[in-house]
């Protein structure tokens, strides 16, 4: 698999701001974090194109950025890309809508969840943004 270059502040906010275009696609809004089984994940027309993953973190926190007092999966807490989730994800262009969508793969003891959010729209945190240290 081809290593995908760090997603810039910049750009993350761009594609925020970007008008999407309505799609049909099996994902729907995906305006907070959804459950998106592999079935259901449109692979064809889908693209990954950043990550926000930093090879420079062995094990990224397992910290929330809500300033607004907003929840995991609320559609609009902030994306804060040194928090979790987003310090897990890639971003993916959908060739159909042009939306960019982020995701991620959440492990349980027992399953393996495959979560996304649309990131058109989304509130962008301030790029200086970081967790505690530890």
């Amino acid at each position: 698999m081809q290593e995908l270059p760090q997603a810039e502040a910049a750009q993350i906010k761009q594609w925020s701001a970007a008008n999407a275009q309505a799609c049909n696609c099996s994902l729907g809004a995906c305006a907070g974090w959804e459950s998106i089984t592999e079935s259901r994940w449109p692979a064809a027309q889908m693209q990954a194109v950043a990550t926000l993953r930093r090879a420079d973190e062995v094990e990224p926190t397992y910290e929330e950025h809500h300033p607004q007092g907003t929840r995991y999966d609320s559609p609009d807490a902030p994306v804060a890309a040194r928090f979790f989730p987003y310090n897990r994800c890639d971003i993916h262009h959908c060739s159909h809508c042009q939306r960019h969508l982020l995701r991620y793969t959440e492990f349980g003891g027992y399953y393996v969840d495959h979560r996304a959010r649309c990131l058109n729209g989304a509130p962008v945190a301030h790029p200086t943004a970081e967790p505690p240290k530890s």
